[in-house]
């Protein structure tokens, strides 16, 4: 079952841009990565689907529901962590997650301490006692507190040090393995590579590229690097991308039959061959050069 489904949603500001013509699906129990650069669409994208802005033209729908017609209905059931987290400064953090807590049906005050608890959080300081990272945490636990079914986290980590960032993934794999589907806004690869089920590469507003992390690592691309007295022309092949010559070390990425390039090595003397799966990262910059 499709959680999330999104046909060609477009949104202008004006005459800016903001996203255009975005199509994808989220399965249900998926951890789905939405990757790219600041300003690339990912925080439209994500308001669109809350509805805290209306289309210029297309669609989306979230538990099979339209985000507009059904958004109040919907949202019950999301739990949201904003890249920026702003709050009443004057208001302690207890009171603060209780008056969020008041929004959502049951007893979740237990849940509150729980979280609170994981993340390092005193819940008797005001707002504007906090760090950023500390504001980030309240962020954290008031998206979780009510048990959502389909959490969004757009930019999650910004402020948090890497202890807690370690924790927050932990967290997050934990609802995921309750059933939660998470869907994972970030323009930090490494994130979206440890956590991370698909993911899509979204570049000025446009989707580029959606695949499974394996796939896009293991099936597309190879990085290669061979060491000794070669030229670089001699990879001069098609599907080989960032090519590179420097201290007798030819690198490149290479997506095709492995074997065309094989054969080509074995045609010239080498000192070394190393074969291995480029990062997450690299792939992307590929797409974004």
């Amino acid at each position: 079952m499709s959680v999330i489904e999104v046909n060609h949603l477009t949104k202008y500001y004006g005459k800016s841009r903001g996203i255009n013509d975005v199509s994808f699906k989220v399965e249900e129990g998926e951890i789905f990565g939405f990757i790219g650069p600041n300003g690339a669409g990912k925080s439209t994208t994500i308001r669109l689907l809350l509805g805290l802005i209306y289309p210029t033209s297309g669609s989306a729908s979230i538990f099979g529901k339209d985000c507009i017609a059904f958004g109040p209905e919907i949202r019950k059931d999301i739990g949201y962590l904003p890249s920026e987290v702003f709050y009443y400064d004057r208001m302690k953090v207890k009171d603060l997650l209780n008056y969020s807590a008041s929004f959502y049906p049951g007893d979740h005050k237990a849940r509150m301490h729980e979280l609170s608890e994981l993340m390092g959080l005193e819940l008797e300081r005001k707002i504007e006692d906090l760090s950023y990272g500390n504001r980030k945490k309240v962020g954290i636990v008031q998206g979780l507190l009510h048990r959502p079914k389909l959490l969004f986290l757009d930019e999650p980590t910004s402020g948090l040090d890497p202890l807690m960032q370690r924790k927050f993934f932990d967290l997050i794999r934990d609802e995921n393995r309750r059933g939660v589907t998470v869907f994972f806004s970030s323009h930090i690869l490494g994130e979206v590579q440890r956590l991370c089920n698909r993911v899509a590469i979204i570049k000025e507003g446009r989707i580029i590229k959606i695949d499974d992390i394996r796939t896009l690592q293991k099936d597309n691309y190879k990085k290669v690097q061979v060491a000794g007295e070669i030229e670089a022309s001699c990879f001069d092949l098609p599907g080989v991308t960032n090519l590179e010559h420097s201290d007798g070390l030819v690198r490149f990425l290479y997506n095709g039959d492995i074997n065309v390039v094989m054969r080509r090595i074995a045609e010239n003397t080498v000192a070394d061959v190393t074969i291995e799966e480029p990062s997450l990262e690299e792939i992307f910059m590929h797409y974004y050069e």
